[in-house]
């Protein structure tokens, strides 16, 4: 009798670290215990822009990498505590067009915390950032640490979103 192996359906993941400056991306897709590395990078806007303005252009940027990657499932950080209140509301406010873009284009959402993504990716609820992106790195079978850090972080979250994900289902 020739053995046989259980292929697992693909799982593609959209990461996402959400930001108004900053929102960093990763797609990754997850086949049994295999991770393949996508794309990655980051939505930029410039301080100069309106605010309004610059959420279109995450919900813009992110729109186009869902139906180039098509995910079965969008995973995103959960807004941490911050000193300044009105930078909170800002990336509050970023996260919800994120969320809605989720919802507009029927992709389930698992939202993570900083610590359950760091102890997803390292097994260390307190890992810093170089510990994650070597991980991340490691995960993927990249040469390099992706940058810039913020895509780095969005891998992360899909990687450990992905799992989270499969467990649920």
């Amino acid at each position: 009798m020739r053995p046989y192996k259980i292929m697992a359906t693909p799982l593609r993941v959209l990461g996402v670290d959400p930001g108004f400056g900053r929102t960093g991306f990763g797609v990754i897709e997850q086949q049994g215990s295999e991770v393949t590395w996508l794309a990655h990078g980051c939505v930029e806007t410039e301080s100069k822009m309106e605010f309004e303005d610059r959420l279109a252009a995450i919900k813009q940027k992110l729109t186009q990498v869902i139906q180039e990657h098509r995910p079965d499932c969008m995973s995103l950080e959960h807004l941490y505590f911050q000193t300044n209140v009105k930078t909170a509301m800002k990336v509050g406010m970023a996260r919800g067009v994120i969320m809605l873009i989720a919802q507009e284009n029927n992709l389930p959402i698992v939202e993570l915390t900083p610590n359950q993504v760091k102890q997803g990716i390292t097994g260390y609820g307190s890992a810093d950032k170089k510990q994650v992106q070597a991980m991340v790195q490691r995960f993927l079978h990249l040469k390099d640490i992706p940058q810039p850090d913020d895509a780095a972080d969005a891998l992360a979250i899909a990687i450990v979103g992905g799992a989270v994900y499969k467990q649920g289902k």
